[in-house]
């Protein structure tokens, strides 16, 4: 089989290698991988800013078909069509240190590859429907998304939601917000990307390059009274901003650092403002399955922004690291 492995020395150091097929053991799934999908967790480790082994094989996510099932298995068959889990140890509730370890492409090897045997408890059924680049998209963005949004902000129909830019976690923040009846604020510093926001339903629109204090610009589209949840993936570069957007006991799902790692946080306004700030990490594989039912029921599909083969694989991260995508982008295997 082949698979991408991660070399030192960046990008165009990631090489395509033949591997000997994996046979599934006791209490796995041998899968044949279709599609994997990009995200900034998966850029960190082939860029170098997450070290892993030598001949890592990357990609959290992935999507394919039962090809063998271990001894031992239940709820599996050959043919099943299944997508991958961001924490396949992290099965419901809320996590510790060891439902957070095993991440496909980091701890262990992922995606970038034709085949897998991996335990049956790190996947759950793709949604009906979907092609498997689709179900591609789910696992790590989507969920995301669907924790921060709906597990820990609570939000319902009528809420107001503030998402950022046109990357995969925001929207899905965006699809997932608009099929629960909510009110959207998308922003983004291109024109032509808010344009296509607003297609996907987006109910008001900010340009933050042209309106920098866009926080009180959310505001005041509010009413005055602040949006109840933002979905946060910027970062210490934008989380003033948010405070600012955000609603007296308003809820923000801290989920990226696109704008930067560090920086001034206005703490007294956290307080005086009785905000909720929750640091989100993807998500568990109940919430997987339940948002999974949503997006069935409400006929959600992902916007997909490009295609790239596996061997191609080093192409598509350089896209990414260029911003040139809206929405997901993915792998073809």
């Amino acid at each position: 089989m082949k698979v991408a492995a991660v070399k030192p020395g960046g990008l165009d150091k990631i090489e395509i290698e033949n591997r000997a097929d994996p046979v599934a053991g006791p209490g796995e799934l041998l899968v044949r991988v279709r599609a994997s999908s990009l995200n900034f967790h998966d850029f960190a480790v082939v860029a170098g800013l997450i070290p892993v082994a030598d001949g890592r094989v990357p990609m959290s996510d992935g999507a394919g078909e039962v090809v063998s099932v271990g001894d031992g298995v239940t709820g599996f068959s050959k043919g099943d069509m299944v997508v991958s889990l961001f924490f396949p140890n992290w099965d419901r509730g809320e996590p510790d240190l060891a439902s957070l370890m095993g991440v496909p492409g980091d701890h262990a090897d992922g995606f970038a590859s034709e085949l897998v045997a991996m335990p049956a408890t790190a996947f759950t059924r793709a949604p009906e429907g979907y092609s498997l680049e689709e179900a591609a998209t789910l696992p790590c963005a989507a969920l995301t998304a669907w924790r921060g949004m709906f597990s820990k902000a609570g939000v319902k129909a009528g809420d107001w939601v503030l998402t950022q830019g046109t990357g995969g976690v925001s929207i899905f923040a965006l699809q997932f917000a608009k099929a629960a009846g909510c009110k959207v604020i998308a922003t983004s510093s291109s024109d032509e990307k808010l344009a296509r926001l607003k297609e996907l339903g987006a109910d008001e629109l900010i340009n933050y390059k042209e309106t920098p204090d866009w926080g009180v610009k959310a505001r005041e589209i509010t009413g005055g009274r602040g949006v109840d949840e933002v979905v946060e993936i910027g970062g210490a570069g934008t989380l003033a901003q948010s405070i600012t957007a955000c609603r007296i006991g308003g809820h923000i799902s801290l989920i990226g650092v696109l704008a930067g790692f560090a920086g001034e946080v206005p703490t007294a306004q956290i307080f005086s403002q009785n905000l909720r700030i929750d640091g989100i990490t993807v998500g568990s594989k109940d919430e997987q399955e339940e948002m999974i039912r949503a997006i069935e029921a409400n006929g959600i599909k992902p916007v997909i922004s490009d295609t790239f083969a596996l061997a191609e694989i080093s192409q598509a991260f350089q896209h990414q690291a260029d911003h040139k995508h809206f929405g997901k982008i993915v792998l073809s295997i």
